[in-house]
């Protein structure tokens, strides 16, 4: 059966979400998701989306999914393409739609003259770093991931954090 690449619609933000629970499970972080499927409707299908998703249907069937959106190098003054999440369900899992989805997403690189690709995989996940490096993927292990969220966003920002809640029995 063919494999089918198509971009995500709004219809499809149940599956995404499902997808993303799917990939966090498999991550070993099945409690991590937040989103919420009007968060990935307004955000992906807005007048100014901030993401972009592609499904992988086999025989008519949701099979997997990328979800990417663009950044820029400074170094190289074009824009490049982040794949934020790839993911093929188990059951579809050796039928080549991990491979086609990637190749889907470097097409649309090209197309919109990103000359890169990147993205990040966990250092546990063997099978994933062998598919990648057998796509001609370069590992950047001198670089670091860095992040700041929650209280310590705010904070880096400037905003003072919420006063504790006091009730009148505790005055």
């Amino acid at each position: 059966m063919a494999i089918t690449i198509r971009t995500a619609t709004p219809a499809d933000v149940p599956q995404i979400l499902a997808f993303i629970r799917a990939l966090a499970a498999y991550e070993r972080e099945p409690d991590a998701v937040l989103a919420t499927e009007a968060d990935l409707l307004r955000d992906g299908f807005g007048p100014h989306p901030f993401y972009e998703c592609l499904i992988a249907e086999q025989a008519g069937h949701p099979a997997g999914f990328a979800l990417y959106f663009f950044d820029y190098s400074t170094w190289l003054g074009r824009p490049g393409l982040y794949l934020e999440d790839i993911f093929v369900g188990l059951e579809f899992r050796g039928l080549g739609i991990g491979k086609a989805l990637l190749q889907r997403v470097a097409a649309i690189a090209i197309e919109k003259n990103c000359p890169r690709l990147k993205w990040e995989v966990l250092d546990w996940n063997a099978p994933a770093v062998d598919f990648y490096r057998a796509m001609g993927a370069e590992f950047q292990d001198e670089w670091r991931n860095v992040r700041v969220s929650g209280e310590a966003l705010q904070r880096l920002a400037g905003i003072p954090a919420a006063a504790p809640q006091t009730t009148e029995a505790a005055q």
